[in-house]
């Protein structure tokens, strides 16, 4: 079981942005900028393109959803995507507020921030959804 199905199980906690039966969405607790979002199926896959047609079609719906909620939310230019899928190995969207082109970056130094920092972001999320 990846971390990420821990966090669906209620196991881990996280900052959880939105949520439905089939997907869930959270906060980056390592994020490359503030509001970096992950969106995961609930079910375990470890790789985004061996969901079934209908999972994967959901899951970028899902993830639209949420990416229109955090760019409502936190202050940027544009949304970016990622699907990258190698340091867990559970199917995820990367959603990264951008305001420059470097800022979709993973291989850069991540930001840690304060718990109410984490709180405030997803609640800011989570209300414009």
């Amino acid at each position: 079981m990846t971390i990420f199905s821990r966090i669906v199980a209620g196991e881990i906690p996280s900052y959880k942005v939105a949520e439905d039966e089939n997907y869930y969405a959270f906060l980056d607790i390592n994020p490359v900028a503030p509001g970096h979002t992950l969106v995961i199926p609930k079910r375990e896959e470890s790789y985004i393109f061996n969901l079934n047609e209908d999972e994967y079609a959901g899951l970028w719906a899902f993830a639209r959803r949420v990416a229109a909620a955090l760019e409502a939310a936190v202050p940027c230019k544009r949304i970016g995507i990622a699907v990258i899928g190698l340091e867990v190995p559970h199917a995820h969207i990367h959603l990264v507020p951008l305001n420059k082109e470097g800022d979709l970056n993973f291989t850069g130094p991540k930001l840690t921030l304060p718990a109410d920092e984490m709180q405030r972001i997803a609640a800011a999320i989570q209300s414009k959804l």
